[in-house]
């Protein structure tokens, strides 16, 4: 199951090779730009406001990229679908 494979132990040398935490963080900056965008085009729509939209984009901005950048890091510890 993904759950035992997750409890394997890793180092972090074997952990740079398979991923580097730097090529993390750059898909994490990368993906909240597109989202970030997205979200602030949402709000505009809902709202009609654009100082909203970009006050709800500017939050989720900095939320997201922090859960995102966690989530990242936990799913490269587990050995699912790497060769």
């Amino acid at each position: 199951m993904i759950l035992d494979q997750a409890k394997t132990k890793t180092t972090y040398k074997k952990d740079r090779t398979s991923e580097k935490p730097l090529r993390s963080i750059l898909k994490t900056v990368s993906w909240r730009i597109v989202g970030t965008l997205d979200t602030i085009a949402i709000s505009w729509v809902l709202t009609g406001e654009i100082d909203t939209a970009l006050a709800i984009g500017s939050v989720e901005l900095v939320t997201k990229m922090v859960l995102y950048f966690g989530h990242e890091r936990l799913w490269n510890m587990i050995s699912f679908g790497k060769d």
